[in-house]
């Protein structure tokens, strides 16, 4: 059974950085997928980011030029680099990541707000 715990949240204003990081424990195979889910108030769960062992990624449209996705293969763990954050990007965070099943973490939340 996978586990991943998130860290890394908090409250930033506006324009300011975060990073949240998801170390993923109890993997028997390799992940192939990593990444970062989110559901903002009143609002569906979205892909944030994605990045394979091979470290391929993709982003949700509204963050690709803000936000970094990386992963350390060898830690089991995923990174996401926020920049430029605003308050539409307010959410719980929940990491991701697939071996042959999908694993979700508890998530962590992120408030943007002055």
């Amino acid at each position: 059974q996978v586990q991943l715990a998130e860290s890394g949240g908090g409250l930033v204003q506006p324009g300011g950085s975060l990073r949240l990081s998801c170390a993923a424990s109890g993997s028997r195979f390799r992940l192939n997928a990593m990444g970062w889910f989110r559901q903002g108030p009143g609002k569906e769960r979205e892909l944030v980011a994605i990045i394979t062992y091979g470290g391929t990624t993709n982003y949700l449209h509204s963050v690709k030029d803000r936000f970094t996705i990386s992963r350390d293969n060898a830690k089991n763990t995923v990174y996401l680099q926020m920049n430029s954050l605003k308050p539409e990007d307010t959410a719980v965070y929940l990491c991701y990541a697939n071996e042959g099943s999908p694993y979700w973490g508890k998530g962590t939340l992120v408030t943007v707000s002055s």
